[in-house]
This record gives C-alpha cells, sequence and structure tokens, in this order.
C-alpha cells in the first residue's frame, strides 16, 4: 500500500507561481513513477508532469511545458510541482499518483495509487 497526499493549492493571480508538495509513505519502493494530473470541472482528468523514482527522467503535458516543473526528495518522500506563470486554464483539482511502471506514463489507467487531491484556482 502506498498513501499520498497533496498540499499546497489555494487562490492566486494569473502569472503567480505556486508549489504542490506530494508526501507519499507506505510501500513507496514499489512504485516507480509518480506523477501529477488535474481535473477542471466538467473535464476529464488529463496528465500534467511525470518523473521516475529517482528523479533522473522527467515528462510534461505540452500545455504545462516551460512553466511547471516536477522534482523530487526521495529524503522526505514528497513529490513536488513547481507551478510558474499561472493561468486561468490551470484552474483545476491536482492529483499525486503513483504506478509501477518503469516508464513515465501519461495515461490514468497506468496509476494504482491516487490523492485527494489539492484544489488550485488562478483569477484574473
Amino acid at each position: 500500500q502506498v498513501q499520498l497526499v497533496e498540499s499546497g493549492g489555494g487562490l492566486v493571480q494569473a502569472g503567480d507561481s505556486l508549489r504542490l508538495s506530494c508526501a507519499a509513505s507506505g510501500r513507496t519502493f514499489s512504485r516507480n513513477v509518480y506523477s501529477w494530473f488535474r481535473q477542471a470541472p466538467g473535464k476529464e482528468r488529463e496528465f500534467v508532469a511525470a518523473i521516475n523514482r529517482s528523479g533522473g527522467s522527467t515528462s510534461y503535458a505540452d500545455s504545462v511545458k516551460g512553466r511547471f516543473t516536477i522534482s523530487t526528495d526521495n529524503a522526505k518522500n514528497t513529490v513536488y510541482l513547481h507551478m510558474n506563470s499561472l493561468k486561468l486554464a490551470d484552474t483545476a483539482v491536482y492529483y499525486c499518483a503513483a504506478g509501477p511502471r518503469n516508464a513515465l506514463a501519461r495515461g490514468a489507467r497506468e496509476y494504482d495509487y491516487w490523492g485527494q487531491g489539492t484544489q488550485v484556482t488562478v483569477s484574473s
């Protein structure tokens, strides 16, 4: 079992920055990939960014590339999502996910553990 707890969401203005955290506990060594997904009202959950457990490989959705950075602190068992130049379109509930595959999967079905989500609201 792996438990994931997200934090760091909030209300910010367009152009601001925010850092989300995902604290992992349990059998974290059994999961090879950690990712961030997001879901806006009325929309499907979409991939945002992924990182392998060592932190050596990352992948980003085109919509956030160059603005968001995913990182990991293995000593703290925490995955971060640094979000810069936030846009109104970034408003969503952000979820942390963990999966067993070695590849940086973008499909939600590839992940078997999920956090409860943290709300990010970007205002104009």
